[in-house]
């Protein structure tokens, strides 16, 4: 898709998003807490120079029965992984931007041929969302695809969702150690077991 449509839908004179840039040299992940007209997250996967993204109402979920919309959207410069802060009303996506979660990914076979065909497995390696997941394409809505994001079974599975993890109070992410206190308490469906915290920083 490249970044014509990216470029297209903002005015770099009066956004701070970047409007190209960023190292290339792996695949990195993020997902940002974007509070524009509708509340979503922003899942974003690097591939061939960009930031493959979609927007998420609902933020991803760790239980594998719930199966949570994910549109596809332009894809992003890299240098957009570090973006936080506001977009000025008035701007494509006005609104806040945090940083939800960040770290690297690695596909499940090969990514272009699984994006390609709509069923793109892989794992993550975040400080939030870890272990394996897909994402199947469904349909077209408009000009949009549409997409479900689902957690496979695994040893980080379980009934959380993102939402766990962002302050009630003032809805942002809440800060890295109240994220591995999360991580360490028992999950809700079997509290026997238990998901490996997160690597430190």
């Amino acid at each position: 898709m490249g970044l014509a449509t990216y470029a297209r839908k903002r005015d770099f004179s009066s956004t701070p998003e970047p409007a190209r840039g960023g190292r290339r040299g792996g695949r990195i992940f993020v997902v940002q807490l974007h509070h524009a007209s509708h509340r979503h997250f922003d899942f974003r996967l690097e591939l061939d120079g960009v930031l493959k993204s979609w927007a998420v109402p609902k933020g991803p979920s760790f239980d594998p029965a719930v199966k949570r919309l994910a549109m596809e959207v332009e894809d992003h410069p890299i240098a957009y992984a570090t973006f936080e802060g506001d977009i000025p009303k008035g701007n494509y996506g006005a609104g806040h931007v945090d940083v939800f979660d960040s770290g690297t990914w690695e596909a499940i076979g090969d990514a272009r041929t699984g994006l390609a065909a709509g069923e793109l497995k892989f794992v993550l390696h975040g400080d939030v969302l870890r272990g394996s997941w897909v994402l199947v394409r469904t349909r077209r809505q408009g000009s949009k695809q549409q997409w479900l994001l689902i957690k496979h079974q695994d040893a980080y599975a379980g009934e959380r969702d993102a939402d766990a993890f962002v302050d009630p109070k003032t809805d942002r992410p809440i800060a890295l150690a109240q994220r591995r206190k999360v991580w360490a308490g028992p999950r809700r469906r079997d509290r026997a077991r238990r998901p490996r915290p997160p690597a430190a920083a």
